[in-house]
């Protein structure tokens, strides 16, 4: 068999699975739950352990390795379709009455969600490494592009402010 593919009587390959979801929703959950967001470590702990659940289930059950892999991809598009339901309900929509605008929020929330989903699925798979790398970009893009963003904006009313100025030679 495979690397995906994990004998029923492997309990200590399906546990290091579901744990390895575990801490994988949890490290991306904490992020979220930290920053505030509706959704916190025990959504994305749920979300992740679940999707590797559904995913192992056609990996154990599968007899003959194309069968199982067909089993496999259903699963994943129905778990990733599943879990953009779970993510939609986290976006809300907000106008107030006087203005005719919509103001979106819950939009990275529930995107996280649904990436979150796509780790535990690949653990449940067995590739734990694209997982990990693809938890690790993850919190690099959460954290790290909100204080990139910040000191762009920065930046450029600096730049908008010296440039502002008539005489050049201050600048």
């Amino acid at each position: 068999m495979g690397a995906m593919f994990v004998s029923s009587d492997d309990w200590l390959e399906i546990g290091t699975r579901l744990v390895l979801a575990l801490f994988v929703g949890c490290i991306i959950g904490l992020n979220r739950q930290k920053g505030g967001r509706a959704a916190g470590m025990r959504t994305f702990m749920l979300v992740s352990m679940g999707s590797a659940l559904f995913v192992m289930i056609p990996l154990q059950a599968g007899s003959d390795i194309e069968n199982a892999a067909n089993a496999l991809s259903r699963t994943i598009q129905g778990v990733s379709t599943g879990v953009g339901f779970i993510g939609a309900g986290l976006i809300l929509h907000e106008s107030p009455r006087e203005s005719k605008s919509l103001r979106v929020r819950g939009l990275t929330t529930a995107a996280s969600i649904w990436l979150s989903a796509g780790l535990g699925a690949a653990i449940g798979c067995g590739l734990w490494q694209m997982a990990l790398l693809a938890a690790f970009l993850t919190l690099v893009t959460l954290s790290g592009v909100k204080r990139l963003t910040e000191f762009l904006k920065f930046w450029a009313s600096r730049k908008k402010l010296a440039t502002d100025r008539t005489d050049v030679t201050d600048i």
